[in-house]
């Protein structure tokens, strides 16, 4: 006997699991409308993360609808993960990065620091445990440059172009070094919650900020740097006790 979860399924779970697809896809729309911002005279960065706000929104939906509409199943002569992993690559590595490029918010001479940080993306993003599903982590730094931009044009007016940079060299050191942060969607139940909430309030406030970009008050700022630092230090707390399913098995020796 099938169980629910190999049921062949109707044909309307097969085109509703294919819609999953297509809605994935669909953040191809926004990420362009932001590469043509981008390339603007007159470039607004607020603009760019508006779109780049768009596909972060269907990025952090489609992963949910996938499992709720068994797409792994019902639509899998389309391999969802690819379409994701390209557009995730897209829309939080290369034109976040690009847009700090495009700002000049680098200094003098080191606009190939973006270069170097979509490098260290790309290895990110193809390391073979770039995610653990099962305990609920990214491995590294998981490219979220979209927001390290965000900061970098708030870096930039308070504190020129050096701050950026280095901060960008950070970061793009800790995307190919063995740590270990959450991955909300997929968090522990009773960690899960909180974080998923925090993460939009944390949104709510970053969206505040944007009509007074780069120019925010002090304290809005500070007070939205309370939910990455949480959130650091929660991964880190729970990435002790990860289990690592890659180790070899320890060999006890013992005396002849």
């Amino acid at each position: 006997m099938q169980g629910p979860n190999n049921h062949p399924g109707t044909t309307g779970q097969k085109a509703a699991a294919y819609g999953v697809h297509v809605l994935t896809a669909s953040g191809i729309l926004p990420a362009s409308l932001a590469m043509h911002e981008i390339i603007q005279p007159d470039c607004d960065p607020r603009l760019v993360f508006i779109w780049l706000l768009l596909t972060t929104f269907i990025d952090a939906i489609d992963g949910p609808l996938a499992r709720r509409f068994r797409v792994k199943t019902l639509a899998k002569s389309i391999d969802g993960r690819t379409i994701d992993d390209l557009l995730d690559y897209l829309t939080f590595a290369f034109i976040p990065l690009m847009l700090v490029w495009r700002m000049d918010w680098l200094p003098d001479g080191l606009g190939f620091t973006v270069a170097i940080a979509m490098g260290a993306s790309l290895f990110g993003f193809a390391h073979s445990n770039a995610k653990d599903e099962q305990n609920g982590f990214f491995r590294g730094f998981p490219s979220y440059w979209n927001v390290a931009a965000f900061y970098a044009g708030l870096l930039h007016h308070w504190w020129g172009p050096w701050p950026v940079a280095v901060m960008i060299w950070l970061l793009a050191g800790l995307t190919v070094m063995p740590i270990w942060l959450i991955y909300p969607n997929l968090a522990p139940a009773k960690h899960r919650t909180w974080l998923l909430a925090g993460a939009g309030i944390w949104a709510i406030l970053l969206v505040a900020m944007l009509p007074m970009y780069p120019r925010p008050p002090a304290w809005l700022v500070l007070v939205s740097l309370g939910y990455p630092i949480l959130y650091s230090a929660t991964s880190y707390a729970l990435s002790r006790n990860r289990t690592d399913e890659t180790e070899e098995p320890k060999v006890t020796q013992t005396s002849a």
